[in-house]
């Protein structure tokens, strides 16, 4: 896959959008090129006086992080490399002000409150993603959350609370990023190696995972995560 080209300025002789009147700044980060231009496409003619930057992997996000401050990065959370939520949760330290919207295939009843409590400010659906991502700019801009109507009227019911979770919502973000990991296919020595962390570390998280699931093996986490539409 090439690399994505450098930040660009889009409509640089219009008024600015961006806070307190500046540049406004927006990372698009998504393994899939089509998606990455069509967003700056959208972006373009919605917003004036917009510089773009890319990425298509974790590794990518972070090195855009080192390089410039950013206003709203649109983030995959299932990005080759690192978990989506690992990256951020790295971009939460490393630029506290900057705001991250999240982009996923997954259903926000899957992922959505998960990336709200970790510092997200919002959550967008790929297949809806054109319709709303420049009305979920403009509200994230303003200081608010964006998240479905549906999704809102179900936190408002309280449908989020414990007595009411699917059981891999009561996971550990690291949990979850391990079942995920298993249900796609890969060995406890796979993902000790893409993690960084001991066979035996994964191992405990396996146990734990499938203790907290209620299942034995890890052909019956594929079955679940399957089920719950929680791997491609």
């Amino acid at each position: 896959m090439k690399n994505p080209k450098p930040p660009a300025n889009i409509n640089p002789g219009k008024a600015a959008a961006g806070p307190n009147g500046s540049l406004l700044r927006i990372l698009i980060a998504d393994d899939h090129d089509i998606v990455r231009k069509g967003l700056i496409q959208v972006l373009a003619n919605s917003f004036d006086q917009v510089q773009f930057g890319e990425a298509c992997n974790a590794s990518q996000v972070l090195q855009q992080f080192a390089r410039q401050q950013w206003d709203i990065v649109l983030l995959d959370i299932t990005m080759p490399g690192q978990s989506g939520l690992d990256v951020l949760k790295q971009l939460r330290e490393l630029q506290p002000s900057t705001k991250v919207l999240i982009l996923s295939m997954h259903p926000e009843d899957q992922y959505a409150v998960r990336v709200l409590k970790a510092g997200a400010v919002g959550y967008i659906t790929k297949n809806t993603a054109s319709d709303v991502v420049a009305v979920a700019l403009r509200k994230v801009l303003s200081g608010g959350t964006y998240v479905s109507e549906t999704l809102a009227q179900d936190l408002a019911r309280g449908l989020a609370n414990d007595t009411d979770k699917q059981p891999h919502e009561v996971l550990s973000d690291r949990e979850f990023q391990i079942m995920r990991l298993l249900a796609s296919g890969k060995s406890v020595k796979e993902i000790s190696f893409d993690l960084a962390l001991s066979i035996k570390t994964v191992s405990t998280y396996r146990t734990r995972l499938l203790k907290k699931l209620g299942l034995t093996t890890t052909a019956d986490v594929i079955r679940y995560a399957v089920q719950e539409g929680l791997v491609e």
